[in-house]
């Protein structure tokens, strides 16, 4: 039996020449020890290729991936604000639930939704020298500074006449 070239799971297109358990990694929310995990708590072969799971198997993986029986710690969003229970989302929905987190911060005008407001960094870094995009560094070469010093002086002589 020939394994199928793409494999539609969970609104992701997954390669099937690839390993279960690598295959699961390409959806975003699922990395390394959740989808090893996912494999081992649904009992599919993490080492078998996706393009070769049965539609049984796969149905198994998703059910697993939507009701997680893992501990806390493995989970994305635990205790949500609304609901106050350990979640794991996947795909879209965890894009639109970090903008609305992000949002919620700017609404409230914490301290990091200030900070994500300005295009800042949020967890403390130092800015000195670092994040410095589409800002000027402050250090000029000899020939950009000759050039902009006659430009900014003509118009100061004039002033004075």
């Amino acid at each position: 039996m020939e394994p199928r070239k793409i494999v539609r799971f969970l609104a992701t297109d997954l390669p099937g020449n690839l390993a279960a358990e690598r295959a699961l990694r390409r959806i975003k929310g699922i990395g390394k020890t959740f989808s090893h995990a996912l494999c081992l708590t649904s009992k599919v072969d993490p080492k078998k290729k996706i393009g070769l799971l049965s539609d049984s198997e796969l149905q198994e993986l998703a059910q697993a991936i939507t009701n997680p029986t893992f501990p806390r710690w493995m989970l994305n969003r635990r205790r949500d604000p609304e609901t106050g229970t350990d979640l794991h989302f996947t795909g879209s929905i965890l894009d639109l639930r970090q903008r609305d987190d992000i949002n919620t911060l700017r609404r409230i005008r914490a301290y990091r939704g200030v900070r994500h407001s300005l295009g800042q960094p949020v967890r403390g870094q130092r800015t000195r020298s670092s994040f410095r995009t589409q800002k000027s560094v402050g250090v000029m070469k000899k020939a950009a500074r000759a050039a902009q010093k006659p430009a900014a002086s003509a118009p100061k002589q004039e002033a004075k006449k």
